[in-house]
């Protein structure tokens, strides 16, 4: 392993570790990615955005060589991954969405076995895994069963585990769904830290602040198609506005109050218990409110985050 914590491989080609060209994916008549263009830079975390159905997962699995395309251009680290799937394999990390650790192995034997499917050496897996154990800081938990550990120790596990081939790419799928606050953050600090020392991470996500954390890019998919693409802050700014006001007023109806707050906004939304309005100066338009004889029973002010593109884009109804 790298020193200094330096868990990735030092990546210094100009080309995309992940190049896909007219990318599709069907399923019988069903098309789940529908000729998507994606490129992943050496030393970047790029997300995948979208609901339910909207093609990530099965992105995901075409990339991490266990799906294959059924159209279009993939090439992973320069391969194509028909043809070099097990190449390709060896040097991915994989973080599924499910913990899939040995319950009956401690924490440390679920490092060092896993490292023995890469023709890692017992003595190298158990210097290796004593490192990642101090990164994902569960050290004093190594000779511990996995089986009784909470949600959060087992997901830093888990991508501990996925570094112990010190991966050129590490696939992250859904990292911190179902963890509690605490632990969500313990785990992005350690994300943090991997993507701060170079490593590759691909992600998907469906919480927003999340994506506006830990990824330099992203794209958003809806109905295997690509709608929007950039870093955070880049599609806040294309997508919304400065600030959003939210407005809920004591009514059984917001809609009655739509017409006369719509010339104080760029973007009105109406929704069954608030009002939404997209401005650039959010404490000018609430001091706007009473000259306009509006008189909210609630007033918020907050800045436009990637969750209001989000929905702009892909919209608000619940996808099965």
């Amino acid at each position: 392993m790298a020193a200094d914590g330096d868990y990735g491989r030092a990546v210094t080609s100009a080309q995309p570790l992940i190049r896909a060209r007219g990318l599709v994916k069907r399923f019988g008549d069903f098309t789940a990615v529908d000729g998507i263009d994606v490129e992943v830079r050496a030393g970047e975390a790029f997300g995948f955005l979208g609901p339910n159905g909207a093609g990530k997962s099965s992105t995901m699995r075409m990339v991490g060589c266990i799906s294959p395309p059924s159209g279009g251009q993939l090439r992973i680290l320069g391969m194509d991954p028909v043809a070099d799937g097990a190449a390709i394999r060896a040097r991915l990390g994989v973080c599924p969405q499910l913990d899939n650790l040995d319950p009956e192995l401690t924490v440390r034997e679920n490092l060092v076995v896993y490292a023995g499917y890469f023709g890692i050496s017992r003595r190298v897996a158990r210097a290796r895994a004593a490192e990642l154990l101090d990164f994902v800081q569960l050290t004093e938990r190594a000779d511990s069963v996995v089986e009784p550990l909470s949600g959060g120790m087992k997901r830093r596990l888990t991508i501990a585990r996925a570094l112990v081939n010190e991966p050129d790419i590490v696939l992250l799928d859904e990292p911190t769904t179902g963890l509690d606050p605490q632990a969500r953050h313990l785990v992005w600090e350690r994300l943090f830290r991997l993507k701060r020392e170079g490593v590759t991470l691909v992600l998907t996500t469906h919480y927003m602040d999340e994506a506006e954390q830990l990824c330099d890019r992203l794209v958003v998919m809806d109905g295997g198609r690509i709608v929007a693409e950039g870093a955070p802050r880049e599609l806040i700014g294309k997508y919304s506005t400065r600030e959003v006001v939210e407005l809920r007023f004591a009514t059984d109806s917001q809609q009655e109050y739509a017409d006369r707050v719509a010339g104080l906004a760029e973007r009105v939304e109406v929704l069954p218990d608030r009002i939404l309005l997209y401005v650039t100066d959010g404490d000018a338009v609430v001091g706007q409110l009473s000259g306009a004889g509006l008189a909210p029973a609630n007033v918020l002010v907050r800045r436009s985050s990637l969750e209001d593109v989000f929905l702009l884009l892909t919209g608000r109804t619940l996808v099965d």
